[in-house]
């Protein structure tokens, strides 16, 4: 297959996207990527991307066009701009690269308008569409605080419809996603399932990083305020009576500077390590006794599965959640963890404390790596998209 791929975000962007794409590439197929100019998430376009570097390039057997978009920077209005700037003027590139191409994948992040310029190239050629919906909208709205009676709420509200609509068909990270499509967008859309999946760096053992403590308990990932990475920050400072227990925070993001505040103020053994490479990223989850997973209480954030829990359970480490809905589901169904309501230090302080006094403790992360094997693996993830891309291309 020839593809055309849309993300508003790609590599040097901590996204799982450059991953997909150079795996089509490695199973035979051709990508081309239309993706913007990256500043995720410090909001600063690195030094070799400005000036108009770099903007068509081979990237692991991808090929990469970047168009011109405002950097989101680190205040509202810039992050509206960035949002905007991406839809509208990527639409005009994405109609000048011609209809070669079998069929365009989304990879549907926030902002949805991020789809636009593969609406504008589907309607111009002719071409089949498949939507691949990782974040909902306008619902992820209303977890970022913006009412649903807002008019704001309510323009995206009418932004997304458009949008979902024009897919000829849209995949779900999570089942319970054509819920929200149907109940509350009242839209009837094609709708198919494929969970994420985690990198192969996981599949191979690890040597974990050096800790002088004997208790590890370790989150990754983006460190905004819907992962609710305060809570973990607040159980810490109710553990201190515990010495030989550290929680390590690794990433980082707009809720980073609040917590070394908050941990400054309250105490608690964290560390805070910022972002680090991919390539890291297991020796991180081997050093982990329990890799923890937290969200914002959010009747909309409750129907998804993040990323990271695939992650987690591909690297056979137990996961100890402060969350609710589809996760919490996940996280008893496959037995790989304990979990705790979320944005509720005091309960997530007993969980780990209930953890550290399970002796069967080591069992979870097996139970969680078997089960991401049968449900999540990358191999079961390819053959779906491939299959579907295809039936999209010989209807």
């Amino acid at each position: 297959m020839k593809l055309l791929v849309v993300c508003q975000y790609y590599y040097p962007e901590p996204f799982r996207i450059a991953d997909l794409c150079e795996t089509l590439v490695a199973k035979g197929h051709e990508v081309t990527v239309l993706t913007g100019i990256p500043n995720y998430p410090e909001g600063v376009v690195p030094e070799e991307y400005r000036g108009g570097k770099r903007r068509d390039e081979m990237i692991n057997g991808v090929h990469v066009i970047r168009n011109f978009q405002i950097a989101r920077g680190n205040g509202t209005i810039k992050r509206i701009l960035n949002y905007f700037s991406f839809a509208k003027l990527a639409k005009g590139k994405a109609k000048k690269l011609g209809g070669d191409f079998d069929a365009v994948f989304v990879n549907q992040l926030s902002p949805v308008m991020m789809a636009e310029p593969a609406i504008a190239w589907a309607k111009k050629y002719k071409k089949p569409m498949l939507l691949y919906c990782l974040d909902l909208w306008p619902a992820s709205l209303a977890a970022g605080g913006i009412g649903e009676g807002s008019p704001v709420y309510k323009l995206f509200g009418s932004i997304s419809k458009k949008i979902y609509s024009s897919a000829d068909r849209v995949l779900v990270t999570s089942a319970m996603f054509e819920d929200y499509f149907r109940d509350d967008l009242g839209l009837d859309l094609d709708v198919g399932y494929m969970p994420q999946y985690a990198e192969g760096l996981f599949d191979k053992k690890a040597e974990p990083k050096e800790s002088e403590y004997k208790y590890n308990l370790v989150f990754a990932g983006n460190i905004g305020d819907v992962q609710s990475v305060d809570t973990i920050v607040r159980a810490a400072a109710k553990l201190s009576d515990i010495s030989d227990l550290c929680f390590h925070i690794v990433g980082e993001g707009s809720a980073l500077a609040s917590l070394r505040q908050l941990h400054g103020e309250i105490g608690g053994n964290v560390i805070f390590h910022g972002r680090r490479p991919v390539e890291e990223m297991p020796e991180y989850y081997a050093m982990a006794d329990a890799l923890l997973v937290t969200m914002k209480s959010d009747p909309v954030l409750n129907l998804t599965l993040p990323g990271k829990v695939q992650s987690y359970m591909a690297a056979g480490r137990p996961v100890i959640g402060a969350v609710a809905g589809e996760t919490a589901k996940v996280i008893a169904k496959s037995g790989c963890g304990l979990c705790c309501e979320p944005d509720d230090p005091e309960k997530l302080a007993q969980t780990v404390r209930d953890f550290i006094a399970d002796t069967e403790r080591e069992n979870m992360g097996r139970l969680g790596r078997e089960y991401y094997e049968r449900h999540f693996s990358k191999e079961r993830f390819f053959q779906t998209l491939e299959s579907e891309l295809c039936a999209l291309i010989n209807k």
